[in-house]
């Protein structure tokens, strides 16, 4: 029996045993969404938060803006073409943070397990209904009412009885929206979605797909997993279980941090060898020292360069023990810089992280769903 058909059947069997009710709140345009609650100015503009300079990125597009294509991780310069009257803010991460502590605090009155994913989205675990509320639904609703009357700010919310699913469902009716599904719905909602909308589907792998006649959760899960192992490697699991709305992974409360790292965007583009190992040395001296901070220890080494045309290039590696000092850091991420000299254009960006890190384990499982309170 193969590991997608052993998924399947642990999915009929949790089934059987009931659900797990998760909600997945994200808040619409938080940033954006911030500076025009403090700004009245800005209501009904279009916004964009990010630097307005030539190697600006876009952190978060108003809908104002978004009508126009204005996106997230889109250069600034291309934004404004695309909406000559947009405004940019530049962030103000503290009080961003600040808003979101105040939306924490009200997903752990209903809850203990909530597994934060940035400053603006969560999963929370509401199986267990510590306040007697009676459904997964009228949680969500009741969280997203609270969250309005607290901050000012909406947020949509998807219920179901797993992760994927429930992030779906999220961005399903956008902004200041719900969408439930329900169990024995999951499999029927993918089926229609594009694939683009499925997480971890970028950009490349939807055009792979089309390519190959893939352009919905149908068409993927007319795939058998040989065809998808054959054409997408180890991401072809994960395809397979979510072409059919399978996802057995837990809400979980303590997220381990994944990485510890930085990046740089130059101000102007570097192409010499002697000038990106200058680069090289700032951005090793500023990690470490997060490093350090955090007091984080890792077995991997990661760098990335994003060129001119803004294709990004990653090169890694993992040692067999943790990094013992800086020395060694240094070390290995020389080493992978020398590896890729001279490069094929400019570069506009680099960063450097550690992963790998102590604690990065398993998921560990929660206790079995209680099918009595519905969703």
């Amino acid at each position: 029996m193969d590991s997608a058909r052993r998924h399947a059947d642990s999915e009929d069997e949790e089934t059987a045993a009931g659900f797990r009710k998760i909600i997945h709140v994200d808040m619409d345009a938080f940033f954006a969404s911030v500076e025009q609650r403090d700004d009245p100015s800005l209501w009904g503009r279009p916004v964009a938060v990010g630097g307005s300079s030539d190697r600006g990125v876009v952190a978060t597009a108003s809908y104002e803006a978004r009508a126009f294509g204005v996106r997230s991780a889109m250069p600034s310069v291309r934004a404004a073409r695309l909406c000559p009257e947009l405004i940019f803010c530049r962030p103000r991460f503290d009080v961003y943070k600040a808003v979101s502590q105040q939306i924490r605090a009200i997903f752990l009155d209903y809850t203990p397990h909530v597994e934060p994913l940035s400053l603006d989205e969560a999963y929370l675990d509401v199986t267990a209904d510590i306040r007697g509320i009676g459904s997964a639904s009228r949680i969500a609703e009741l969280i997203r009412q609270r969250i309005r009357a607290a901050t000012a700010l909406t947020a949509s919310a998807g219920v179901s009885y797993n992760k994927f699913l429930a992030k779906l469902a999220s961005d399903e009716n956008k902004p200041d929206g719900l969408c439930v599904i329900r169990p024995g719905e999951g499999a029927a909602f993918v089926a229609r979605l594009p694939v683009k909308r499925f997480h971890g589907v970028g950009p490349r792998s939807a055009e792979k797909m089309a390519a190959l006649g893939i352009a919905t959760g149908a068409d993927l899960a007319a795939k058998d997993l040989a065809f998808l192992r054959s054409h997408f490697g180890s991401q072809a699991d994960y395809l397979y279980r979510a072409a059919r709305g399978i996802d057995l992974r837990r809400v979980r409360a303590d997220r381990p941090r994944k990485s510890v790292g930085g990046e740089r965007t130059f101000a102007r583009d570097i192409s010499s060898g002697p000038a990106l190992r200058a680069a090289l040395e700032q951005t090793i001296d500023t990690v470490w020292e997060r490093i350090e901070r955090g007091g984080a220890q890792g077995r991997t080494v990661t760098l990335k360069l994003k060129f001119i045309d803004f294709q990004a290039m990653t090169r890694a590696r993992s040692l067999p023990a943790f990094v013992a000092d800086k020395r060694q850091f240094e070390q290995v991420a020389r080493e992978l810089l020398e590896a890729v000299l001279p490069l094929p254009q400019p570069v506009r960006l680099m960063g450097l992280s550690l992963s790998g890190l102590a604690g990065d384990a398993p998921e560990p499982s929660s206790p079995p769903g209680q099918g009595e309170m519905p969703f």
